[in-house]
């Protein structure tokens, strides 16, 4: 690709540590695939000394790609492009042992951390909700405080007894030897701290290190980055404190601030020409984002031409502004030949979609919502990754738990209730419970039978994995226990049932392909496991789908996207800025959100707002959004802003036009 100056000088430096504010469209993928072409090609940096660190699975792929048209295959042999959590799951599985972990460890998703954390409140008696402890928990690994730190800092009942819950998970865990998501990143942070010969050997590997979305990252990444790249700062980090937008996740945009601090002698480069959106987007885009203070001032600008003035339309009430844009969207398809997919309607909150829906449902316009349900949300799905999971780490006992009865073995509730406090009190997994002597004391005669049946045959499951064909013994775990005849008996259709069968024979052609990949070949089961269960959780950050409908996505969602015709609707106070911001006072992420969202679109983007919206089952005025009035007049038409009997006149004249095109449609 051809580079502009800045990009270009972004590319060559490598002398001392670099902050690339990229603004939004303005190439910094290319900037970040160029330069590890540049440093393998120009400075002979072995492609194994370089680590390139995205936050999704899309975009690490997309890199890759790249790379693969410009470099050999043997230039690259080696390199490292991934996710911050899939980098952390290949240094634990490399040193985890440093820590405590054992070989074959497993990863528990947010559904199976959340049964776990379910059974310690049942377990203590505890009021407090799973969903909010997880959340907690998750902010403290984040911030590197232990249960012991958090037990310290507590102030209230609330706060002691979730403290002791952390301790207590955190003991599952390993007794399980499990993690999940978020120690992914801080278990890494805490091994590199801990111990020198690993930080030694890590940073001795680390020659460059590139990090895309620098203001995404939360306080154990941005940890994690400066122990792999020591004092010195070997690295690329590329950002922008206009796009950070994700600080319920725990994202801290002063990160980028931080690195001033942290490394003196930082050279910071812009890139602030836009090769998306036309000029007067930009304009607007620039207007409305200036309010937010900055630690670094940049503006877009794009020489794609001045495009057409922005438009605000004031509708009637949620439903007219619903049926506005489908009529816009249907319009414009037919009288420009516009494709489907190159609309998209962007909204705050999810809860907007439902009108949006019915108004493109009615016109028989196809459309596509992000964040629809998971391939692996899928419980035949679930069943198979917990077997798998089983027969690379018979310790996890979240996924001991679904299989022992999946299909029905006729093992109760009271036995595994004994089985599960047997394993507590020998402070053992459930799988390793059924081979104590002790056990005998607490179930015996059938039940015992069953579980040590069970048992059995799960470890001879797994010594077959590890010695024979790895892909023959799992299609045979799955023969053994009947599961295509359980199927069919637990779906009240046979379709149902079909579509089933039909989803397991992929996840096995998926992990086959994992298991033939030349760039992976030979690794063991228990690697193809950990990247399937690594999958799942990432790829519900990503939207992967192209086909040729109207996309409809929250603003958060339609980051690192882009379309030729953008609609944001719901342009309002109280929902954007939501309610929550202007209560808090943190109207700042709310303008980036805004700003994200105007950065989308390249020729056309329109704002809608209602007059009124039904909300709790009443109906009440709506103000616009503070946002609308920071657009400059110029570059913006504003629409149905009159009188009431005027706007009426104006949207009776906008569906006789409608009327008109689809007698013509129909006539042709």
């Amino acid at each position: 690709m051809g580079l502009n100056p800045q990009q270009l000088a972004a590319v060559r430096h490598f002398e001392t540590p670099l902050l690339v504010l990229a603004g939004a469209g303005s190439g910094k993928t290319g900037v970040i695939t160029q330069k590890i072409a540049w440093l393998i090609e120009k400075q002979n940096y072995s492609p194994t000394s370089i680590i390139a660190v995205t936050f999704t699975n899309k975009a690490s792929n997309e890199m890759r790609a790249r790379l693969k048209k410009q470099l050999s295959p043997q230039q690259m042999k080696g390199l490292t492009i991934a996710t911050f959590h899939r980098l952390g799951m290949e240094m634990l599985h490399k040193d985890g042992e440093a820590i405590g972990l054992r070989k074959g460890f497993t990863i528990l998703d947010q559904h199976d951390s959340m049964t776990a954390l379910r059974e310690l409140i049942r377990e203590g008696n505890s009021a407090i909700e799973e969903r909010d402890l997880q959340n907690t928990i998750s902010n403290w690994k984040n911030e590197f405080i232990t249960p012991e730190g958090a037990l310290a800092a507590a102030v209230d009942d609330n706060q002691r007894v979730s403290a002791l819950l952390y301790a207590r998970y955190n003991e599952l865990l390993r007794a399980c030897n499990s993690v999940d998501f978020d120690d992914l990143i801080s278990l890494p942070v805490e091994m590199l701290r801990e111990h020198t010969d690993v930080r030694d050997k890590w940073r001795g590997k680390v020659r460059h290190m590139l990090v895309d979305e620098y203001q995404d990252t939360n306080a154990a990444q941005y940890e994690l980055v400066r122990q792999l790249v020591d004092k010195f700062g070997a690295f690329t980090a590329v950002g922008d404190d206009d796009q950070s937008i994700y600080s319920w996740r725990g994202a801290k945009p002063e990160n980028l601030m931080n690195l001033k601090i942290d490394y003196p002698n930082l050279r910071v480069i812009k890139l602030e020409q836009n090769y998306r959106s036309s000029q007067r987007i930009l304009r607007c885009a620039n207007a409305v984002i200036s309010h937010n203070p900055h630690e670094f001032e940049k503006a877009l600008w794009s020489d794609l031409g001045l495009g057409d003035p922005l438009r605000v339309s004031a509708c009637k009430h949620t439903l007219d502004e619903a049926e506005w844009v489908a009529a816009e969207i249907l319009t414009r398809h037919y009288q420009k030949d516009t494709r489907w997919g190159d609309f998209a309607i962007l909204y705050r909150s999810n809860f907007q979609s439902r009108a949006f829906e019915q108004a493109l449902r009615e016109k028989q316009i196809p459309y596509s919502i992000s964040g629809g349900s998971s391939f692996f949300d899928k419980a035949e799905i679930k069943d198979m990754l917990a077997y798998l999971k089983l027969l690379v780490n018979p310790d996890d006992d979240t996924a001991f738990m679904r299989c022992i009865n999946t299909p029905r073995r006729e093992i109760g509730p009271s036995t595994l209730a004994k089985l599960g406090q047997h394993a507590r009190n020998r402070n053992i997994s459930m799988f390793a419970a059924c081979h104590d002597i002790g056990l005998e004391t607490q179930i015996s005669g059938r039940p015992l039978q069953r579980l040590q049946r069970f048992a059995n045959w799960l470890t001879l499951s797994a010594d077959n994995a590890e010695r024979g064909d790895t892909l023959a013994v799992v299609k045979g775990v799955f023969e053994d226990i009947d599961y295509t005849d359980w199927l069919q008996q637990v779906h009240d259709s046979p379709p149902k049932a079909q579509r089933a069968i039909e989803n397991t024979g992929e996840l096995l052609a998926w992990i086959e392909r994992l298991l033939t990949d030349e760039d992976q070949k030979d690794q063991p089961l228990s690697e193809v496991v950990r990247s399937l269960c690594l999958h799942d959780m990432l790829s519900r950050q990503d939207d992967e789908s192209d086909d040729n409908q109207v996309q409809m996505m929250t603003l958060h969602a339609a980051k690192g996207l882009e379309y030729p015709h953008v609609f944001m609707v719901g342009m309002e106070e109280e929902l954007l800025p939501h309610r929550n911001s202007v209560e808090a006072d943190t109207i700042e992420e709310e303008r980036r959100l805004c700003y994200v969202g105007m950065t989308r679109a390249r020729h056309t983007l329109t704002f809608t707002r209602s007059r009124a919206r039904q909300q709790f089952g009443e109906t009440g005025a709506c103000e616009p959004s503070r946002f609308l009035a920071d657009l400059p007049p110029d570059d913006v038409i504003f629409m149905g802003e009159l009188d009431a009997g005027d706007a009426e006149a104006s949207r009776a004249a906008g569906k006789d036009a409608l009327k008109g095109l689809m007698n013509l449609l129909a006539a042709d």
